[in-house]
């Protein structure tokens, strides 16, 4: 009796573990995808920066320099 309440109690120990793998691996795949989103978004929001940058340069340049 002792024996197979061990066996069964180490089945359920199993049991939770294949459980407890499997979300692990669900919401390592999530948040794979979730970082790749992101970094996409800050590519995109990088070269607006930089783009802005380039038209803000430009149109400064076109200022006169001072009051005459």
């Amino acid at each position: 009796m002792l024996m197979e309440a061990e066996l069964t109690s180490l089945d359920d120990k199993i049991s939770q573990l294949v459980r407890l793998t499997q979300k692990l691996r669900e919401d390592n795949s999530q948040l794979r995808q979730n970082l790749a989103s992101v970094q996409a978004q800050n590519k995109l929001l990088s070269e607006k920066v930089i783009t802005a940058k380039t038209r803000l340069e430009a149109l400064l340049t076109q200022i006169p320099d001072g009051a005459e």
